[in-house]
């Protein structure tokens, strides 16, 4: 199994703010740059799927494997002998709001599949929390 982790201390924002942008899979791409376009028609619950179209790559089906409202949801994408699970929770502190992203690959192929796609993906997840801490800022005003 591959597995990477990113972990960052945010002060003046909320994870309650966190999470109702994350729950708004259709408007990922506005703080998400890595991203065509998402596409949810239900609700943001265990078990909901959605469609995520990577900016030059092909659209996937995302499937929410575990929802804990304000504090976590893990999504999965099964690729051919792989499946790829993302991991994000929010974790208040002393210091301020811990997020956490957590990417891990198992299956047969995986060592195929972490080249081709998961190591570009967590490259990526640096840039899109900050970004997706500003954008809540922006959106709900900072905090103390």
């Amino acid at each position: 199994m591959w597995v990477r982790t990113y972990s960052k201390i945010y002060q003046d924002v909320k994870k309650e703010d966190i999470w109702q942008i994350w729950v708004d899979v259709n408007n990922w791409p506005k703080w998400d740059k890595e991203l065509e376009y998402c596409e949810m028609k239900g609700e943001f619950t265990q078990g909901s799927q959605f469609i995520l179209k990577p900016v030059g790559g092909p659209k996937v089906k995302i499937t929410l494997s575990d929802v804990k409202i304000n504090e976590k949801f893990t999504d999965y994408c099964k690729f051919l002998g792989a499946t790829i699970h993302d991991d994000h929770q929010l974790e208040e502190t002393p210091h301020g709001l811990r997020i956490t992203n957590t990417i891990s690959m198992t299956g047969l192929l995986s060592f195929v599949w972490v080249k081709l796609v998961a190591k570009n993906v967590a490259n990526a997840v640096p840039k899109q929390m900050d970004a997706l801490v500003e954008l809540a800022r922006m959106s709900f005003g900072k905090t103390n």
